[in-house]
């Protein structure tokens, strides 16, 4: 048997990951931090954070709802995304990044060299979708 999917760790990581680990900090209304140092994250607090409209960029705003979708008892995503197979699961990671324009992202235009020199990028080709297609039907 393979690892169990676990939708709320996702979410939890996504929080860590995403924007600096700032959403994950300390301070957050969502984040709550035990006397014995254990921190743990109310995600109802998060979508109710959400609902209120916080002072976050249109991005911050998708991130968190997302992440409040995984982590939440019932939500959208941390329902319906642990029963997918592999194929399908394929499907889906290639609709969201085909739903978020990742196959129109062009290449960086800017690159530093090693002593911090700003350069044109020679590479002008997009690069394709974060996550393509698959190849067939799941």
């Amino acid at each position: 048997m393979g690892p169990r999917p676990d939708p709320l760790e996702a979410a939890i990581e996504l929080l860590i990951r995403g924007c600096g680990g700032r959403f994950a900090a300390t301070g957050q209304p969502w984040v709550h931090v035990e006397d014995r140092g254990r921190a743990w994250i109310d995600f109802g607090e998060l979508a109710e954070q959400l609902a209120a409209d916080g002072p976050w960029s249109g991005g911050e705003r998708r991130l968190l709802a997302l992440a409040a979708s995984l982590g939440a008892d019932a939500g959208l995503l941390n329902e319906n995304l642990p029963g997918l197979d592999r194929n399908n699961l394929a499907l889906v990671l290639a609709a969201v990044s085909h739903a978020g324009g990742s196959q129109e992202h062009g290449p960086v235009a800017i690159l530093f060299d090693d002593a911090g020199t700003p350069y044109r990028n020679p590479d002008r080709e997009r690069p394709g979708p974060l996550y393509p297609w698959p190849s067939g039907r799941a």
